[in-house]
């Protein structure tokens, strides 16, 4: 790596450019090598997470810290759109259509690349729940099911909302070129020891599993 960072500053130097060092972090994962990297001679601070695109990755390899950075941002954009639920100006419908682009959108930003699971998707779905009894004014002691809910607004279950954009992500994947750098992250099979205890779920054996589970399905149809 810190050769790939020295050919980078020589090669960036010939065309006028220069790595902001401040800039610059390093992450690593499951390494035991505490050997600092050096930009023009400055170490690179060392992080346990960052924001790429958007998304937060962190040093574990989960999921959570993207959701309840996700969930904040999405609740703020909510909280901003008050007035527009409050009004009797629009209509239901637009202001469903409203939260889908506005507030729906943030929460589910970068969906595609979660480790999909029950705890994730719950969390996502009492959120999402309790901003359409708002936006519906739906409030104790009035109660409806949650399929009510659905079916009066029209949306669907949110752990079908990801599947339905993970597969499709999945899908334009596969299309790509067999040396295409974002199919050989999806296929890469990392090698060396596997530590004590059951292995961590993963993106892929997510997938794996709702395959089965679709498959499954169909033989029974």
């Amino acid at each position: 790596m810190q050769n790939m960072l020295e050919r980078l500053g020589k090669e960036s130097a010939k065309v006028g450019l220069k790595i902001n060092v401040k800039k610059t972090k390093e992450m690593r994962i499951a390494l035991t090598n505490k050997q600092p990297l050096y930009v023009y001679n400055e170490i690179i601070e060392r992080v346990t997470q960052f924001t790429y695109l958007g998304s937060i990755v962190d040093n574990t390899g989960g999921t959570e810290v993207d959701l309840r950075a996700r969930t904040r941002k999405a609740q703020a954009a909510f909280s901003a759109l008050n007035k527009i639920w409050h009004s009797t100006t629009y209509s239901t419908q637009t202001k469903l259509r409203i939260f889908n682009t506005n507030v729906k959108a943030v929460l589910l930003y970068g969906c595609e690349t979660w480790k999909n699971s029950k705890y994730i998707t719950t969390k996502l779905q009492v959120f999402i729940n309790k901003s359409l009894r708002k936006i519906l004014r739906i409030f104790w002691p009035d109660q409806i099911t949650n399929n009510e809910l659905w079916k009066r607004t029209k949306q669907p279950r949110v752990d079908f909302r990801i599947r339905k954009r993970k597969w499709g992500w999945l899908g334009h994947t596969l299309r790509k070129p067999i040396d295409d750098i974002t199919r050989l992250a999806l296929e890469w099979n990392p090698q060396g020891k596997w530590s004590r205890g059951r292995p961590k779920n993963t993106w892929r054996r997510t997938v794996f599993e709702e395959a089965k589970g679709v498959k499954k399905d169909l033989g029974r149809d």
